[in-house]
């Protein structure tokens, strides 16, 4: 007995057979029923959710000698035995993928000039009809707008923006929509106990997500599974054949991140790798985990969840153990990650990251994680605010002594910089005797002024200035400089772009010259001078840095010199190349 693949085997034969399109099937089966047929329909949608298989039903359904009430083909006449014997005449299926050509076209024109010899109407079916070259569309577009009375016809594409705009006008348009995973599992399974195969459910969620929407996808891969799995389709069978990452290690790997574990989290994704699974395929894996996690969050958004029974209720468990701040960061530090896995040169190194990055969300916030200046800024506002409790008691014991208040120690290897300027000198003698007045609310005050968000420094004015003379170098000028013109990229790519062609000088000690080829160039370096100086007074800890533009002269201008013009150059500097060029007999282009 010969084989046929599932596919071709159970594929359905009348609408009420057919998968997932019940509002596509109802519309087509309406339009049978009380004749009102269009000449021309348009059936689009991803590969493999039934597209060709209506459009045959509905071919031998209008053909049909008695059609049933509900305008299903009843299988039995001349025509309907015609049609599933494929000998036909009033049906005719083309391939556009291979029948592309204008000759192809009007062969089919010269068919539609032929009436039916049995049965209402000739159809013709187009498949793939995006394949079609621009000179066919044009020479099908009069017969496709006006057929005669006695012919329908019945398009197919799964790229519907492909079409020209004048063909997809003239038809009656049907969108097909993606089977969803509990459709294609429903199916499976009438499948599976039809062919004696037996099988786990959760064997099926693995095949019905593979199919990626796509029944025809869905079968191919049981018939797979099957054969490898002996009948007996079981989890760990199905992803070992599959090579599909068992959810088990997404769970695990949320639990170590949540519990901030980064060595076992590392330990586990290393293991993750050694089975040859791709990073980025984990990182997709996990986003949608986590997805799946923030829905199951909800009882109105586990309805979301197209999973198993027992993958349901595991995420359930999970969500009731990870806080929506959590998820929330997590996803975005995926997917952050899952943007830049492509390009990233270390691959590896970016996945283990965003990992540990993941796993410190949950992180005490008093802790030291190393994440940047704002674990850095609370810190130091936390000492602060504790010398300012201390400061108060100080003054209830102590009323008639000055005050003199100790900064608060910054952190290891950041520069000390003095947001909000507290004395913490003596007064100068020329100063008067009596002591400073200092209260709790400036130190407030001055608090304040830490917790706010601090502007990028290519955008502050001069009133950032710092109050530090520290030297600084030719070399220093343009480190910071290519690091101002770096950070300009984001919100002024322009001016950013045209101020790295331009390298600053240092003529004196605190003396910076710019020096601009154009008075175009000029004018845009002057309209954001004070904001240049600013930056670099605060990078290079000297406040009486000063920046200055001029015109280039003639002679700091580079020259564009044409091809003849640098031979003559060349040759000034070595005159045996003329020599070379008359020995060999050379043109000069």
């Amino acid at each position: 007995m010969e084989y046929i693949v599932s596919a071709r085997k159970y594929r359905p034969m009348t609408f009420d057979a057919v998968v997932g399109q019940s509002a596509l099937t109802t519309t087509l089966k309406n339009a049978v029923k009380s004749g009102k047929l269009a000449h021309a329909f348009l059936f689009c949608g991803p590969r493999g959710v039934g597209k060709t298989t209506c459009a045959r039903i509905f071919a031998k359904a209008i053909n049909c000698e008695n059609p049933s009430a509900d305008g299903e083909a009843c299988g039995e006449c001349e025509s309907c035995r015609s049609f599933d014997e494929q000998r036909s005449f009033n049906i005719f299926e083309l391939d556009a993928a291979s029948n592309n050509s204008v000759e192809d076209i009007k062969n089919l024109m010269d068919q539609t000039r032929v009436p039916p010899q049995t049965g209402k109407y000739k159809v013709f079916i187009i498949d793939e009809v995006h394949m079609l070259s621009a000179a066919a569309f044009n020479a099908f577009l009069k017969t496709l707008e006006e057929p005669p009375s006695y012919v329908i016809f019945i398009l197919a594409t799964t790229e519907k923006q492909k079409l020209l705009p004048t063909i997809i006008s003239r038809c009656q348009i049907y969108d097909f929509e993606r089977m969803t995973v509990a459709n294609t599992i429903s199916h499976l399974k009438m499948v599976a106990e039809k062919e004696g195969v037996k099988y786990e459910e959760e064997a099926l969620q693995v095949i019905a997500e593979k199919a990626d929407g796509g029944m025809r996808d869905a079968l191919s891969i049981f018939d797979q599974c099957a054969s490898f799995c002996q009948n007996d389709l079981t989890y760990a069978k199905v992803i070992e054949n599959l090579n599909v990452l068992d959810t088990d290690n997404y769970f695990q790997l949320v639990d170590l991140c949540h519990e901030n574990k980064v060595p076992e989290a590392m330990l586990l994704l290393d293991k993750v790798l050694a089975q040859g699974f791709d990073g980025g395929r984990l990182v997709v894996g996990l986003s949608a985990h986590i997805r799946n996690v923030l829905m199951a969050k909800d009882e109105s958004t586990a309805a979301l969840l197209q999973t198993s029974e027992r993958h349901r209720q595991r995420y359930k468990e999970q969500a009731k153990k990870c806080d929506t701040r959590f998820l929330y960061g997590a996803l975005k530090v995926l997917n952050h990650c899952d943007l830049n896995y492509r390009q990233s040169s270390n691959k590896r190194l970016l996945v283990e990251l965003a990992i540990i990055e993941t796993a410190q969300l949950t992180q005490d916030e008093d802790v030291s994680s190393g994440r940047g200046p704002a674990r850095r800024l609370k810190s130091l506002f936390k000492h602060i605010t504790n010398g300012s409790q201390a400061l108060k008691a100080v003054q209830g014991s102590r009323a008639d002594r000055p005050l003199t208040l100790k900064p608060a120690p910054s952190p290891a290897g950041t520069p000390s910089r003095t947001h909000a300027p507290i004395s913490t000198q003596q007064p100068p003698k020329e100063m008067p005797k009596a002591p400073p007045t200092l209260n709790i609310s400036q130190i407030t005050n001055s608090l304040s002024t830490l917790g706010r968000k601090e502007r990028p420094s290519y955008l502050k004015v001069e009133e950032a200035d710092t109050n530090e003379r520290q030297p600084f170098t030719q070399d220093d000028v343009q480190r910071e400089w290519m690091a101002m013109c770096v950070r300009m990229q984001s919100s002024m790519p322009g001016p950013a772009a045209r101020l790295k062609q331009i390298i600053p000088q240092l003529e004196e000690p605190t003396k910076v010259m710019l020096v601009a080829d154009n008075p175009l160039l000029m004018a845009d370096i002057q309209g954001i001078i004070r904001r240049i100086r600013a930056t670099l007074a605060q990078a290079l800890h000297n406040g009486d840095i000063q920046v200055e533009v001029r015109l280039a002269k003639s002679e700091e201008t580079s020259h564009a010199y044409t091809r003849r013009e640098l031979y003559d150059n060349i040759l000034k500097e070595n005159p045996a190349i003329e020599q070379l060029r008359q020995l060999l007999d050379l043109e000069l282009a």
